[in-house]
């Protein structure tokens, strides 16, 4: 096993500790749980046994298995964005709302 690997793997295993400490704490669901859990994973098998990737890859039809791990990757953070914007509009407007009802309730209150 190479330095990197060992690097990837190690570090692997931190990142799923800290998600089930998060899941603990009430921060992530369980569907969250589960998806990061899979995805640290997916990680270190690749980092352990590269050649998976060339499988995956030859599966879907792209030449190369670093090729197929960058295409998964970019669709991955493209949904992960997507799901963060969304969050965020979802906020502001709740907050918009919040500082108008207080508003009017202070202006009710004069």
């Amino acid at each position: 096993m190479t330095v990197i690997q060992i690097l990837i793997v190690v570090f692997a295993l931190f990142a799923i500790s800290r998600t089930v400490w998060q899941f603990k704490r009430g921060s992530l669901t369980i569907a969250w749980l589960l998806f990061w859990m899979i995805f640290w994973l997916v990680a270190a098998t690749v980092a352990v046994l590269p050649q998976t990737t060339d499988t995956v890859a030859r599966f879907v039809g792209v030449g190369r298995g670093a090729d197929a791990v960058i295409y998964f990757s970019l669709v991955a953070l493209f949904y992960l964005v997507f799901r963060t914007y969304v969050k965020i509009e979802k906020t502001e407007n709740e907050i918009t709302k919040l500082v108008r009802k207080l508003s009017l309730d202070e202006l009710d209150d004069k």
